[in-house]
């Protein structure tokens, strides 16, 4: 039985589709479970909402063999520290507790917010001198940061986990990323706007370095992300802390480009400030290192920014 956090919402939907579709007993933890029935391809798996989880922990320790944890306040903007540590914090140190105390085996969400600006780069190091060095810019980030840091210090010690797995994913996007208001990512953002026949507004850069709109993030297709999981779901003696990126990072005016040659319209971008409350904490830079990943055996290539858009929008958005 695979348990998994998060499963009614962004990746964990996916994985969910996923392991359903290939016939495996499946449980979703999630408060919006009912919300996104539209988001599965079936019904055929287990719901359950997260005040039930310690319950099921309990008469289900038998039958759990893989905890997959993408269940989190995702946030960036998020300021009720409260709210963080409760979800972020304090659930993930439960789950991970329980799958020592289980011998179980554990896959759970990270996050590149943990590299901060990316002064120190994005290496997926857990080495805890490494880690001390990243500063996160926000409550999200510091979240995920701190779990990282306490999972690979513990993991240190004698018979811990028989498989733990932390996944570092940068700027995700894909099918079923609705309920996420204005955390969607950019790409259906702007798609969304050209439907309604809107001026597409970037942010201008406040960093001389870069031009307006050649600020540059690692986007990276949930489908890649989907298959790293699984990928690591079949190899049971492999752990470690590892980036989830394409590698290839690209600007916010080629991405813009690529969704308005999948609309077949022609582009109306305006440049505008980005707003004060967010700009110390904006990254104008992210790349994935996947030398670890690649590494440890995972070969399969990854779409490219621009296959990736014109398969989400083409095979999903068109249809939705």
């Amino acid at each position: 039985m695979f348990l998994i956090t998060g499963g009614a919402g962004f990746i964990g939907s996916n994985i969910v589709n996923y392991l359903v579709d290939k016939g495996e007993e499946v449980v979703s933890v999630d408060w919006h479970n009912k919300i996104n029935n539209k988001y599965f391809h079936n019904l055929n798996f287990k719901i359950i909402d997260p005040l039930s989880i310690h319950s099921f922990l309990k008469t289900n320790k038998k039958r759990i063999s893989v905890v997959i944890h993408l269940g989190a306040i995702t946030s960036t903007t998020e300021r009720n520290l409260n709210l963080i540590i409760d979800n972020n914090i304090r659930l993930s140190l439960m789950l991970y507790k329980w799958c020592i105390k289980q011998e179980k085996r554990l896959i759970y969400a990270s996050s590149a917010a943990t590299y901060g600006n990316g002064e120190n780069g994005f290496n997926d190091i857990s080495d805890d001198e490494y880690l001390s060095q990243l500063t996160p810019l926000n409550l999200y980030g510091w979240s995920k940061h701190i779990i990282d840091r306490f999972i690979w210090n513990d993991s240190k010690k004698k018979n811990r986990l028989p498989q733990c797995v932390g996944l570092k994913f940068f700027n995700v996007y894909g099918p079923n990323e609705f309920h996420k208001k204005d955390m969607k990512s950019i790409i259906l953002k702007i798609f969304e706007k050209i439907r309604n026949d809107k001026v597409i507004k970037l942010f201008k850069s406040h960093n001389p370095e870069f031009k307006d709109g050649e600020q540059v993030r690692d986007f990276i297709y949930v489908k890649d992300v989907i298959n790293v999981i699984n990928w690591f779901l079949g190899k049971p003696k492999i752990n470690g802390l590892f980036n989830v990126g394409s590698a290839i990072p690209q600007s916010f005016n080629y991405l813009a480009k690529c969704v308005y040659r999948n609309c077949n319209m022609s582009e109306k971008i305006e440049y505008i400030d980005t707003p004060k409350k967010i700009r110390k904490q904006y990254q104008y830079f992210t790349k994935a290192s996947l030398q670890k990943l690649r590494k440890v055996g995972y070969d399969k290539n990854f779409f490219s920014l621009r296959d990736g858009i014109n398969d989400y929008i083409q095979n999903y958005l068109i249809k939705f």
